[in-house]
């Protein structure tokens, strides 16, 4: 058996496909130094919601308390400080009660409620995406549809044109690439010119919008009034928390979903036969949302930072350590998921996942990631069929990075089941 030692998340072959690693760790050392992080590597399940449940131990404020971030980071947080707005923490890098004062700003915005009325409008956009291939009987599913369709919803959301969808695409893989692990300084100051450009951008959004408000989430943010965590003073967001946010809600909004449904498709076609027992069956394409988050996880795992000495797992975890939340590998835990190395459409309550996380900072997109979802494959299965890999012996290869899980590719080929658009009204909710 080879030795937890001789993996390497940053190697190729391990990041192409994880899982042996995550699964030996979960079996020899559940909270695992793990080198090439420099962290703790919390692979199973509970131990995962203990951490979660106790941000007075282990903190979301990772930059602030740990310094972590590295030498490219640094690099594009210095350019970003000094030719654009520096980063401040808003959302994913606070703890309560600071964290609950902006989590209330986008909240109203992801409802179940609201997602549910939104189902016509994200079927439009299906179809719609669904029609500028089919007539060719092939496409890159990535990029012909699981890039586009997310970045149109949350362009629609924000308030930003359609004709932007791949600026916001470009911007949103340039805030993200530097935490990677795979970009060189230079990369990573090119990566930080993209994001002050975006925030150029989104400045005359703002001004726009402060002068003539739209029913748009950006309008929101503008005139919405908040009780400042330090002061208790109420008074509106500043520039730097508006694209602290913005930044947040454009990446959040489009990566994710897009690298689940490229990795939802790609587990159909390694399955044949499955889409003919779902075709007709909501209920099991639900099932199979779930299941297929659980299986390939888009977001291998995220940060916390010990504030003080602790314990995981029976784990002494010093004061400063930092601390990955391995969502991939809890998704897989064989204590919570009956043999959970094994993908199966029709397994029962796979919705128990943390692709989303729990607790105070759950995925506030995650009912709209959903529907995206669920109304992706209820169309796809009624206007397409005999789905499948344009090569035989496709690798799926993954885009570079230590923490996010997205197919570069998806070359498919398929027949046309029905050429007519499909709006049933189906909503996830």
């Amino acid at each position: 058996m080879r030795e937890l030692e001789h993996f390497n998340l940053m190697e190729d072959t391990v990041r192409e496909c994880p899982f042996p690693y995550f699964e030996q760790i979960r079996r020899e050392q559940p909270v695992y130094f793990m080198p090439e992080l420099q962290a703790y590597y919390v692979s199973r399940y509970e131990d995962l919601r203990y951490v979660k449940k106790h941000p007075e131990l282990f903190s979301n404020s990772i930059f602030s308390a740990s310094g972590r971030g590295g030498s490219a980071r640094t690099v594009a947080e210095r350019y970003r400080a000094e030719n654009g707005w520096e980063r401040v923490s808003t959302l994913q890098r606070t703890d309560p009660p600071v964290h609950t004062v902006y989590r209330r700003l986008v909240n109203r915005a992801f409802t179940a409620s609201r997602i549910r009325t939104m189902t016509p409008y994200i079927e439009t956009c299906v179809n719609d995406l669904i029609d500028t291939f089919i007539d060719d009987g092939a496409c890159d599913f990535v990029w012909d549809y699981a890039i586009p369709l997310p970045c149109t919803v949350i362009a629609d959301q924000l308030g930003v044109p359609r004709g932007k969808i791949w600026d916001l695409k470009r911007w949103s893989d340039a805030m993200l690439a530097p935490g990677g692990g795979f970009v060189d300084d230079e990369q990573a100051l090119e990566c930080a010119k993209q994001v002050v450009q975006a925030q150029q951008f989104f400045a005359e959004v703002i001004a726009a919008r402060r002068e003539a408000p739209q029913d748009d989430i950006i309008s929101d943010l503008v005139h919405t009034q908040i009780e400042d965590p330090q002061t208790g003073v109420t008074r509106q967001l500043d520039m730097h928390e508006l694209m602290d946010l913005l930044d947040q809600l454009l990446t959040g909004g489009n990566e994710t979903t897009t690298n689940a449904l490229g990795s939802a498709l790609m587990l159909l076609l390694q399955r044949p036969g499955t889409i003919e027992r779902m075709r007709d069956d909501t209920a099991l394409v639900r099932n199979f949302i779930e299941e297929s988050l659980r299986y390939e996880t888009p977001v291998l795992h995220l940060w916390r930072v010990a504030t003080q000495d602790a314990e995981i797992g029976g784990v002494l975890i010093p004061k400063g350590s930092s601390i990955a939340l391995g969502y991939a590998s809890a998704n897989r835990d064989e204590q919570v998921f009956t043999d959970g190395e094994t993908f199966l459409v029709d397994r029962s309550k796979p919705g128990a996942h943390l692709a989303f996380g729990s607790g105070p900072h759950h995925c506030p997109g995650a009912a709209l990631a959903r529907q995206e979802m669920f109304s992706t494959f209820t169309v796809l299965f009624n206007r397409l069929e005999n789905i499948r890999a344009r090569d035989a012996h496709e690798q799926y290869l993954h885009v570079p990075s230590s923490f996010l899980r997205g197919l570069e590719h998806l070359h498919i080929t398929f027949d046309v089941r029905n050429r007519a658009r499909y709006l049933p009204g189906a909503s996830a909710y």
